[in-house]
């Protein structure tokens, strides 16, 4: 189902969305999954996603970021917006979830910077039940002092961190270190070979395919163990 959600931005009204529903019975929790900053919510990568989170029960709301609307709308590339407006479209797009998945838990999920700007809505006392994080951008691609943990502490929920050993924005060493301060429950699985797009290559015997399940299974176990029903 496609939406639109309307936003306080100087130059975007309203942003575009796709509510991708189950088929059969809905699990206790909705997923709102956020794309990365050179990524929209069309990527066939994050769409594959959905439809497989989607599959497994959950009602999963994507959305395009204000900056990605305007590409779209414009024809051309943009940069991200600042964190401000950025946290603003997530934030509505979070209610705009809540609003269609009444009486569910919602999980803020999303790839990299999208997974970031849903760990600062949480830390600022946004409604959610936990976080999936795919490929948590730690610190720009080699620069690891330039940490972004500042506000870990502050996160009560429990949350899924899903890093590549090979992820250039992710040092894992000072991931694990970081994850001592998370104020909630933090659990990290590593994808062994993956990047920070979680492709691995022909040498390591998975396929891209491959990863993206095992991706699918993990986060449906964990939200099985971390809201038994």
């Amino acid at each position: 189902m496609r939406l639109s959600i309307p936003v306080q931005h100087p130059r975007v009204d309203a942003v575009s969305a796709v509510l991708d529903e189950p088929e059969g019975p809905a699990r206790g929790s909705a997923i709102l999954l956020a794309h990365g900053a050179g990524s929209h919510m069309e990527h066939p990568g994050l769409a594959a996603l959905a439809a497989g989170l989607a599959a497994r029960g959950f009602p999963v709301l994507r959305f395009d970021y204000a900056y990605r609307e305007r590409a779209r709308r414009e024809g051309r590339n943009l940069p991200p917006d600042g964190r401000e407006l950025l946290e603003h479209v997530h934030e509505r797009a979070r209610a705009e979830l809540e609003r269609r998945a009444p009486g569910k838990r919602l999980l803020l999920a999303g790839r990299s910077m999208g997974g970031r700007i849903g760990t600062h809505l949480a830390a600022a006392g946004a409604p959610c039940a936990g976080l999936v994080l795919f490929a948590y951008p730690l610190h720009p691609p080699g620069r690891p002092e330039r940490r972004r943990d500042e506000h870990f502490a502050a996160i009560a929920q429990p949350a899924l961190f899903l890093q590549g050993t090979r992820d250039r924005l992710c040092d894992l060493e000072l991931l694990r270190e970081s994850l001592r301060r998370f104020g909630g429950k933090a659990t990290l699985e590593v994808i062994e070979d993956a990047d920070h797009g979680f492709h691995v290559r022909r040498s390591s015997g998975t396929t891209d395919a491959e990863v993206r399940e095992r991706l699918l299974e993990r986060v449906d176990r964990w939200e099985r163990e971390s809201f038994p029903d």
